[in-house]
């Protein structure tokens, strides 16, 4: 049976969805005999809309924002499911090296946390609240994205911020500030999966699941190769970040293994993520795992 084209909408362009760049451009999902276009994005909350509107059979991003959707309609028909990104990306620099620092350090600090996406505040605010600190004591700066609070970093107006690659990268280069605190160290967190509606789930299932064993195929490559053959596959997607930055930032994330062996969505990383939202009032009710995510496709391409 010949499959249909598949337009996927990418939510914006960045380092930690390495293994999306990666399936495209090793041709994984055409070896499963699936046409897939890429439809970019810039703005993340968009994504899901695109799906919703028929400009893109299925999009990836943030399970939170399915969660959100769910909080407003609890009939909503977006589900996710293929995981890629199952731990946290961001990280805690500081101006100064700082062995041992522990999150219950951030009091008195003068934190800025990250203001382009909501789910690293959310995230973080649980992690805090179970050091035993709460964060609603912090001296926090929200209004500013990641590259102003590293040059507030750098110029001594804040004491620690809240970045992803390649800042962190960036700043540890120009020696602008140091890792205090890797995310990722909570444990699974679900971060990052495709997402669609059920009723294109149920009428473009075969090319869903053609391009999941594509992508299983793409994550067993990423997790058996090195930084530098991930950087020089997905390079054409990053034209102006240097050849020798990227890899550095790939071989970091690597390292914190943020990216998941296999498309299975471990219900762990979903509690987590549900969890941290509730706490931190984003959502007001926890719909739970089967009522907004679908391991049964993973499975059954898989199998």
């Amino acid at each position: 049976m010949a499959l249909a084209p598949i337009t996927l909408q990418e939510p914006f362009r960045a380092v930690f969805y390495a293994p999306f760049y990666a399936a495209l451009a090793r041709g994984d999902y055409a070896a499963e005999g699936v046409q897939v276009t890429l439809r970019t994005g810039t703005i993340p909350a968009n994504a899901k809309d695109a799906v919703l509107a028929g400009l893109a059979d299925l999009a990836w991003g943030g399970p939170m924002r399915i969660l959100l959707a769910h909080e407003a309609d609890p009939a909503s028909p977006l589900r996710n499911f293929g995981a890629v990104v199952m731990r946290d990306p961001f990280f805690l620099l500081g101006r100064m090296p700082r062995p041992g620092f522990s999150l219950r350090d951030l009091a008195g600090l003068r934190l800025g946390t990250v203001a382009e996406v909501p789910t690293p505040w959310w995230t973080l605010q649980q992690d805090i609240r179970e050091a035993g600190l709460d964060p609603i004591t912090l001296t926090r700066t929200t209004g500013q994205g990641m590259a102003a609070n590293l040059a507030a970093l750098r110029e001594g107006r804040l004491d620690v911020v809240q970045l992803f690659e390649p800042f962190v990268t960036e700043a540890e280069e120009s020696d602008a500030g140091h890792i205090w605190h890797s995310a990722a160290s909570r444990g699974p967190t679900g971060y990052t999966t495709f997402t669609s509606s059920t009723e294109r789930m149920a009428t473009r299932r075969a090319e869903f699941q053609a391009m999941l064993r594509g992508l299983a195929r793409t994550l067993a490559w990423v997790g058996a190769s090195p930084a530098e053959a991930l950087a020089e596959t997905i390079a054409p997607y990053f034209p102006d970040l240097a050849p020798a930055r990227l890899i550095r930032c790939l071989d970091r994330y690597k390292s914190i293994g943020l990216w998941t062996p296999d498309p299975f969505y471990p219900e762990e990383a979903f509690t987590r993520l549900e969890h941290a939202m509730f706490t931190a009032g984003a959502i007001t009710r926890k719909p739970g795992f089967a009522a907004t995510a679908d391991n049964g496709i993973v499975s059954e391409a898989l199998r």
